[in-house]
């Protein structure tokens, strides 16, 4: 177990790495500016074996498309959390990782609609977007009209 776990760690990490060298604008037009930021020293993830997202080589080499689509989601995910939540005020922190939280729920069921094969797990995984779409939307608004930068 404790290798599994080792080996789960080091492919979210290499995932992070994957996902933090791509253009960030790009890759989440809908996490407000506002919510971005600097995080500290220590907390930005390294990468772990091979190079590349899976070439075959390190952590990820084993893992199927639709685990590897479900660690970026939560490294994507978890990387924006951590960003808003760095935010001096306690109320622009919860909301700006909530609106994190919420588009970590959408990429995660866009997996589910990509690779899943349930109906009823497929529909579950529409309706979170569906539902979860509406709620950044409305958080967005808040972080627009309440945060001054």
């Amino acid at each position: 177990m404790k290798t599994y776990v080792k080996l789960a760690a080091a492919a979210l990490a290499l995932s992070a790495a994957i996902l933090a060298s791509v253009n960030p604008a790009a890759a989440d037009p809908t996490f407000p500016d506002k919510c971005k930021g600097d995080m500290p020293m220590g907390s930005q993830p390294m990468p772990v074996g091979g190079q590349g997202s899976n070439s075959g080589q390190g952590p990820m080499a084993d893992l199927t498309d639709y685990q590897q689509a479900s660690l970026e989601a939560m490294m994507s995910m978890n990387q924006k959390m951590m960003q808003g939540m760095m935010k001096d005020d306690p109320d622009v922190s919860f909301i700006c990782g909530l609106i994190a939280h919420h588009l970590g729920a959408i990429d995660m069921a866009k997996v589910e609609l990509e690779h899943g094969d349930n109906e009823e797990a497929k529909a579950t995984a529409q309706k979170v977007i569906d539902d979860q779409t509406k709620e950044v939307e409305r958080l967005t608004e808040w972080v627009d009209e309440e945060v001054k930068e």
